[in-house]
C-alpha cells in the first residue's frame, strides 16, 4: 500500500467520522476533503470532476426545482386537509392516512421536503384535536425514510445506486416497493399498539377538523393542475427512461423546466429553494470516494 492509498483512506475515514459527529456541517467536510486530496496531488482537478456522478446531481437538482414550483400551488396542504377529513376527524385514522400520504410523497420527493410540507398541517390538526403531535411526527419521519426507499427518485442513495448499477425506476418499483409496503404495515401496527387505543377526542374537536375547507388551501388552482399533469409525466418518464435512452436526470430537469415555462413562475425565486448545500455535499463525497478508486484502494 503506497502513500496515496493511505492518504486517501485517511481522508475518507476522517470525513465520515466528522460527518457522523455533526460537529461540522457535512458540506464543509466534503469540500474540505476534496481540497485536501487536490492539494496533496492524490487527484488532479480533471480526474476529481470525472468522479462526480452528474446524473445523480441532475436528478436531485431537477426534483428540488420542480418541488419549489409545485409547493406554491398549495397542493400539499390541500392533500393534508383532505386526508384529515377523509378520516372523519378520528385521530388514529388520521395518523394512518398521514403515514401513507407521507410515504407516497417521499417516493417522489426528498424526505426533508415531505416532512416540511406535512409537518405544519399535522401540528395544526393535532392542535384542533387537542392531542399530542409527537407520535404523529415520529411515525411520519419513519414513513418518510421508508417511503423514500420505494423508488429510484425517493432518496439520494437510491439515485446513486440506480445510476451506478444501471437500475431503472421499474426495477425499484418491482423489488423495493413490496418490501416497503410490508415494513410500513409493520410500523403502523407497532404504533397502533403504542398509541392507537390512547387517542381519544371529543365530538366538538372532531367537528373543528371537519370544518376545515380543503379548497381554501389551494393558492393557485391552475398551477396545481399543471403540477399534477407534469408529475404524472415525470413518473411515466422515469419508468420509461431506459427504453427512451435518456438519463433520469434529463427527465427531472426537463420536468422542472416545463413546469416553469407553462406556469410562468420566476425561476430566480424557485432557485432559492434548491438545496445547494446538499448538491455540494454529494459532489464532494463523490470526489472523496473517487480518491479511493483512483489510488486503487477500491475497484
Amino acid at each position: 500500500m503506497d502513500f496515496n492509498q493511505i492518504f486517501a483512506i485517511a481522508v475518507f475515514i476522517v470525513a465520515i467520522v466528522t460527518i457522523m459527529s455533526e460537529k461540522i456541517h457535512r458540506t464543509l467536510v466534503a469540500i474540505a476533503g476534496t481540497v485536501i486530496l487536490l492539494l496533496a496531488h492524490v487527484l488532479s482537478f480533471d480526474t476529481a470532476i470525472s468522479h462526480i456522478d452528474f446524473n445523480t446531481l441532475g436528478v436531485l437538482f431537477g426534483m428540488m426545482l420542480f418541488v419549489a414550483v409545485v409547493r406554491e400551488s398549495g397542493m400539499f396542504e390541500f392533500l393534508a386537509v383532505k386526508t384529515a377529513k377523509l378520516a372523519k376527524g378520528d385521530p388514529w385514522k388520521i395518523m394512518v392516512l398521514f403515514v401513507l400520504l407521507t410515504a407516497v410523497l417521499s417516493a417522489v420527493l426528498d424526505n426533508v421536503t415531505t416532512v416540511l410540507l406535512i409537518g405544519p398541517m399535522t401540528l395544526t390538526i393535532c392542535k384542533l384535536l387537542k392531542i399530542n403531535p409527537i407520535p404523529f411526527f415520529m411515525v411520519e419521519i419513519m414513513a418518510s425514510n421508508i417511503g423514500g426507499t420505494a423508488t429510484l427518485i425517493g432518496d439520494p442513495p437510491n439515485i446513486m445506486i440506480g445510476s451506478a448499477a444501471g437500475f431503472t425506476f421499474a426495477d425499484f418499483i418491482m423489488y423495493d416497493t413490496p418490501v416497503v409496503i410490508v415494513i410500513l404495515a409493520a410500523v403502523i401496527g407497532v404504533f397502533y399498539i403504542m398509541y392507537g387505543r390512547k387517542m381519544k377526542v371529543s365530538e366538538e374537536d372532531r367537528e373543528r377538523v371537519m370544518n376545515l375547507v380543503e379548497y381554501e388551501q389551494i393558492h393557485d388552482k391552475r398551477l396545481m393542475t399543471q403540477s399534477i399533469v407534469v408529475l404524472v409525466l415525470v413518473v411515466v418518464g422515469f419508468m420509461m427512461h431506459g427504453a427512451l435512452g435518456v438519463e433520469s436526470s434529463v427527465i427531472a430537469i426537463s420536468a422542472a423546466a416545463i413546469l416553469l415555462l407553462i406556469s410562468g413562475r420566476d425561476i430566480t425565486k424557485a432557485l432559492v429553494h434548491v438545496e445547494w448545500t446538499t448538491l455540494a455535499f454529494f459532489a464532494g463525497l463523490f470526489i472523496i470516494v473517487g480518491g479511493l478508486a483512483e489510488t486503487g484502494t477500491i475497484d
